[in-house]
């Protein structure tokens, strides 16, 4: 799996034209159908489809699936709309009333949270690397109070300085921005993992 632009037309050409490399073995990615269509919930009850590229190395032969920034593996919910819900819970709420807030299950939202929690300095290390490694003069953020919440804090912190380095970050979302800094495993896997 390979967390790729939201443009589909961008990553098409990209495909095609070899710019795309494996992430396991490095070598060119080239067009191998596409994976089965998906349901997405969007912000504010939007929903939409999304079938995913799969791509095949031309060196190790593996098949890749190219996943669109803005969606996470095994997710139902877009990636804005999970952080959304991490950024309500690092306030100090607890599930059910980000659930309520977002018009979601409760089981849904507890299950994020859940595994955000598990992966929280995992997240908050990665992304205080990365702000660092962005930014000219970096302003730490300051503890938070609890794992969670200087997770987030990192997230937002290293988000708004590659915003500051590239312009064109502008239009990329925080949470679009932090699933593919870590191929979608915000929730999922070790950040170690190939």
């Amino acid at each position: 799996m390979l967390i790729v632009d939201a443009d589909v037309v961008r990553v098409e050409r990209q495909l095609r034209a070899g710019e795309l490399a494996c992430p396991s073995c490095g070598a060119v990615l080239a067009p191998w159908g596409h994976g089965r269509p998906r349901e997405v919930r969007g912000d504010l009850g939007a929903r939409f489809f999304v079938r995913p590229r799969r791509s095949r190395c031309s060196g190790c032969q593996v098949t890749h699936v190219l996943l669109p920034e803005a969606i996470w593996p095994r997710r139902a919910d877009a990636a804005e709309v999970i952080g959304a819900g991490l950024e309500i819970a690092a306030l100090g709420m607890g599930h059910r009333q980000v659930a309520a807030h977002l018009g979601l299950a409760e089981g849904t939202v507890r299950g994020w949270i859940r595994r955000f929690r598990i992966r929280a300095e995992d997240v908050r290390r990665y992304f205080t690397v990365a702000l660092v490694a962005l930014a000219d003069d970096p302003v730490m953020p300051d503890p938070s109070g609890t794992p969670l919440a200087d997770a987030v804090s990192a997230v937002v912190a290293a988000h708004r300085a590659a915003t500051t380095k590239w312009s064109h970050m502008n239009t990329v979302l925080r949470w679009e921005f932090a699933g593919r800094a870590i191929t979608g495993r915000v929730l999922t896997c070790s950040l170690h993992a190939s």
